[in-house]
């Protein structure tokens, strides 16, 4: 190792020195200037983004010893990751003191999850991507039980975390299998192994990829690994579903580029008819169950899976541009699902959780403005033009019949309609419904601001989605 290693690494170092700043700091600071953590934590993130764009390398660099990769898809990814993280720690900032949970846990656990997520992205080994995905679980399952004296979150958060023991240790299984294989942990040299010797690709290597599909598919929340999500989703304190919901998922992105596409990519025509069939029950089980659910945060929770099945899809396919449509289709999607958490978010208040899809009825009536906000973000999820949600869906349906699976395209685009079903109740809610509260919305001026540029940024996206997709196919092309 030289020095340059160390360079290239600096975002991951850097942010774990912060990390202890925002502990240390948060030490001397008491309950009543908690807000004060928050400054500091926001800080640190902005710190860590002047790193990231400083560090950035020329051309893909691989260090530690063929461990760690940086690349354009790194960046990209790391950016987004720290760009969400930031979006949910504003967002629940006015929810956490208003719910007197306001504490300096809630910044620690997100930024050590960011942590995990970074070094997920930047994995080049098995054993690596393992690390990172541990250090983000274990975040995760503290954050959903963060508040001790709600029952449900702790049995939300006892669930996820026995849930998520089994799908780690199917993933270690699976690791074990692939090591003892082809003799290594790294993805250029268990691709290599493949391509130089064709009897590999056989039985033992097969149930090995088995076990890590089982792991990457429920990092996804994916059919039939989702039974975890909508029950967090809706047992969670709404700040910590908001940061579940958003950067996790392109760690989870990353994990399937660099397993199955960087060190398995040989083995494409053995994982891709798995990929399909969990993609297809993702869209058509996420959709046909989101229709019945009164609670909002359940309902965008099985939306979730559904919104999984297309962006599982893309990268079914195995082409470039399956894998740069369904990096486009993850990173619009989080726009709007971050907004739309941050809208249950608006609702809620002290003593009071806006978690029914009754809760915006009228919301017309009591703030315009934010009833228009949240028809653009449901007309973005459900598919609707000129929002971006229309142009990740249209690029997946296109990527797949290009490869020639038309039939399963028609699908897409059913599953599409009846998904638009639930999108359009909630608009309908809050036009057409009476409104049963008639509270004043409560939030900061920097809350309001953030969330009505994210909210439009969902048709500005859409007006001009191309640099955004040229970028994803630039980046995988």
């Amino acid at each position: 190792m030289n020095l340059m290693d160390y360079v290239v690494a600096a975002p991951e170092i850097t942010l774990l020195g912060l990390i202890c700043v925002v502990l240390i700091a948060d030490l001397f600071i008491d309950d009543e200037h908690r807000v004060r953590t928050f400054w500091i934590t926001m800080l640190s993130l902005a710190v860590l983004l002047v790193v990231l764009s400083w560090t950035a390398p020329a051309a893909r660099t691989v260090i530690f010893s063929g461990s760690y990769v940086s690349d354009p898809l790194s960046q990209i990814l790391k950016v987004s990751a720290v760009i969400f993280v930031a979006i949910a720690f504003l967002y629940s900032r006015d929810y956490l003191r208003a719910n007197e949970i306001h504490k300096g846990e809630f910044y620690l656990l997100g930024l050590i999850g960011l942590l995990g997520m970074m070094i997920m992205i930047s994995a080049n080994s098995l054993l690596i991507i393992y690390l990172g995905m541990e250090t983000l679980a274990l975040s995760l399952y503290t954050l959903v039980a963060i508040d001790r004296n709600n029952v449900t979150s702790a049995e939300s958060a006892m669930k996820y975390f026995i849930l998520g023991a089994i799908a780690s240790g199917c993933l270690l299984y699976g690791i074990s299998w692939i090591y003892g294989v082809t003799g290594s942990l790294q993805f250029h040299e268990i691709s290599a192994a493949i391509s130089a010797d064709p009897s590999l690709n056989s039985l033992p290597l097969w149930f090995g990829l088995a076990f890590l599909i089982v792991g990457i598919a429920f990092k996804f929340g994916a059919v039939p690994f989702h039974m975890w999500l909508p029950d967090v989703y809706q047992g969670a304190r709404t700040p910590v579903t908001l940061y579940i919901a958003s950067a996790p998922k392109l760690a989870a992105l990353a994990m399937f580029l660099r397993i199955l596409v960087d060190g398995l990519g040989d083995l494409h025509e053995t994982w891709a008819a798995m990929i399909m069939v969990i993609g297809v029950l993702s869209l058509l089980l996420g959709n046909f169950v989101a229709i019945v659910q009164t609670n909002i945060k359940r309902m965008l929770g099985y939306s979730t899976i559904a919104h999984v099945g297309f962006i599982l899809l893309a990268l079914f396919c195995g082409t470039e541009l399956g894998n740069a449509a369904a990096l486009f289709y993850t990173l619009t999607y989080l726009v709007a699902a971050a907004g739309a958490f941050g809208m249950v978010i608006l609702l809620s208040r002290r003593g009071y959780e806006a978690e029914n899809l009754s809760d915006f009825k009228g919301l017309n009536v009591r703030s315009p403005w934010f009833a228009l906000m949240m028809m653009f973000l449901m007309f973005s999820m459900a598919g609707v033009p000129p929002f971006v949600g229309f142009f990740g869906k249209l690029n997946v349906i296109s990527v797949v019949i290009n490869a020639g699976y038309t039939g399963l395209a028609v699908l897409m685009v059913l599953a599409a309609v009846v998904g638009a079903y639930y999108y359009l109740r909630v608009i309908w809610y809050m036009y057409f419904e009476e409104a049963t509260d008639r509270a004043v919305l409560q939030a900061s001026t920097d809350t309001r601001l953030v969330l009505s540029l994210n909210s439009m940024a969902v048709l500005a996206l859409g007006i001009v989605p191309g640099w955004l997709l040229a970028l994803c196919v630039q980046i995988l092309g």
